[in-house]
């Protein structure tokens, strides 16, 4: 690990000096699909998997400001570039944020309200909030995350801190588009839901789903993104219960078009495969974009907890009002947490630009495409 460490601490200052010199074009990216014949645009969403800051991040974004406050932007820059240039870009936020310097990493985790501030610097527009450590300091912790989100002008969904808010969907804005993003969990770790506050965070139930897709479509949303956190820890394929649920939101539709068009997974620490789904895009697993030092259930340190997925789809308008918005493009751009050098690093750039994390790349790919999404078109982007 240290050895790759000083590999990539050669390149990163190179990587990091070229996104920083994109960022006054990046709004430009040729890469955009183009308008359709009626003048609509398409859009490009990214999404990327955990931000799960254990006591090792906490300390090293207290390192990179410089010993006072926390500073998130510096571990996230390294795909900035990637993130900031899409039309939508959606994080996963696994924990809640604690207050007066009171943060805490595993098992109940309570982090620096300045991630938030990190992430909307890093270009993400939304985070999904519902997971397993939703709960991990009540509805106290809820209302801190969200508040903090707020701020940082980031949008959320998954977790809510009042009745209504839990009701109303989260719809962002893309291109030409609206996209309404649903976030649910498996589990709250067994802590119990508020006393009075059953919709504080949002449960995996298939029927819940998706009267809630629907709902969000005949209210107004182009695109319906689902952000699942699922799955069985430190296993690459998915397992049965992501398989089913997967086939069925999929398989739902209203009219002529589904009531889901694409899958978000996060959860499982490790990246999982992308899949193509009754039509739809599937991804069963991210895998964790920020942790520390992970171990699996042997108790040993696996370095597959610090590898991930960014996951990058081109959406096209239809050809006529109240068809679906199709995907033109698929992409998975694969990442590393460095816990060494304290980044995110894109793997496809510091590769190119000489670092020896080749083994690391493909067996990211290997795992991405262990389910034939490959004959359906998914690519591994930059």
């Amino acid at each position: 690990m240290i050895a790759r460490s000083r590999q990539v601490a050669l390149v990163l200052t190179a990587v990091l000096a070229a996104g920083a010199a994109c960022q006054a074009h990046e709004h430009e990216s040729p890469g955009r699909p183009a308008p359709s014949a009626d003048g609509a645009r398409g859009f490009t969403l990214v999404a990327s998997g955990d931000v799960l800051p254990h006591t090792s991040i906490i300390d090293r974004a207290r390192f990179d400001a410089g010993g006072t406050g926390y500073d998130f932007r510096p571990m996230l820059a390294g795909v900035r570039p990637v993130v900031s240039r899409a039309d939508l870009a959606l994080c996963h936020m696994e924990t809640v944020y604690g207050a007066d310097g009171n943060y805490t990493g595993y098992p109940a985790f309570k982090s620096p309200p300045e991630v938030a501030a990190g992430l909307a610097a890093t270009g993400y527009d939304g985070c999904s909030t519902a997971s397993n450590h939703s709960l991990d300091d009540g509805a106290a912790g809820i209302l801190r995350t969200l508040d903090a989100l707020d701020r940082a002008g980031v949008r959320h969904a998954g977790s809510a801190r009042t009745e209504a808010e839990a009701r109303a969907v989260t719809v962002l804005r893309a291109g030409a588009a609206q996209v309404a993003h649903l976030a649910y969990t498996y589990d709250t770790n067994g802590y119990p839901l508020p006393p009075g506050q059953p919709w504080a965070v949002n449960l995996i139930d298939g029927n819940r789903i998706l009267a809630d897709a629907r709902a969000a479509r005949q209210a107004g949303a182009d695109v319906v993104v689902v952000s699942l956190h699922w799955g069985t820890e430190w296993q690459d394929a998915p397992d049965e219960r992501q398989l089913t649920l997967a086939r069925e939101l999929t398989a739902a539709r209203t009219g002529d078009r589904p009531d889901v068009d694409l899958i978000l997974g996060t959860h499982a620490h490790v990246p999982q495969a992308y899949e193509k789904v009754n039509g739809t895009w599937v991804v069963y697993g991210m895998g964790d974009q920020i942790a520390g030092a992970m171990n699996n259930h042997q108790g040993a340190q696996d370095p597959r907890g610090n590898q991930s997925t960014l996951g990058r789809f081109t959406f096209t308008p239809p050809a006529k009002p109240g068809g679906r918005w199709a995907v033109t493009k698929a992409e998975f751009v694969p990442q590393l947490f460095d816990v060494d050098a304290g980044r995110v690093v894109n793997l496809n750039q510091v590769i190119a630009q000489g670092a020896d994390l080749g083994a690391v790349r493909d067996r990211i790919r290997d795992v991405v495409l262990s389910r034939g999404a490959a004959q359906d078109g998914l690519v591994m982007g930059k």
